[in-house]
């Protein structure tokens, strides 16, 4: 699992950037019109989101447009699905538990 994607992501801002692309691609400078931010500062959170995997590059004209990279995110989600499905287990387990006490019937430890 890479850690670029979660570290990436560690960002409020760079957050907001991904959720200003999810509706869809734009220039730096349109992002850089969303937010209190200079160009510079933009692009270098792009650069991060895409050495991350988490946007692309592609050149229209002379502009630079970004735009999210789906499969950028699947390590991500990945490793936070491992945690889910961990708390989904001990979810279960809690359950049973109750339900055994509720019956009269002796627990295990936790």
């Amino acid at each position: 699992m890479t850690m670029h994607a979660l570290d990436a992501l560690g960002s409020p801002f760079r957050r907001d950037i991904l959720v200003a692309l999810r509706h869809e691609p734009l220039s730096v400078g349109q992002l850089a019109g969303m937010f209190p931010v200079t160009r510079p500062a933009i692009s270098r959170h792009l650069r991060v989101l895409e050495e991350a995997g988490l946007v692309e590059l592609y050149e229209q004209g002379t502009k630079n447009i970004y735009a999210l990279r789906a499969k950028g995110f699947r390590s991500a989600h990945e490793f936070l699905d491992s945690f889910w499905d961990a708390a989904l287990d001990q979810m279960e387990l809690i359950a049973r538990e109750d339900a055994l006490r509720a019956a009269g019937r002796p627990t295990g430890p936790r």
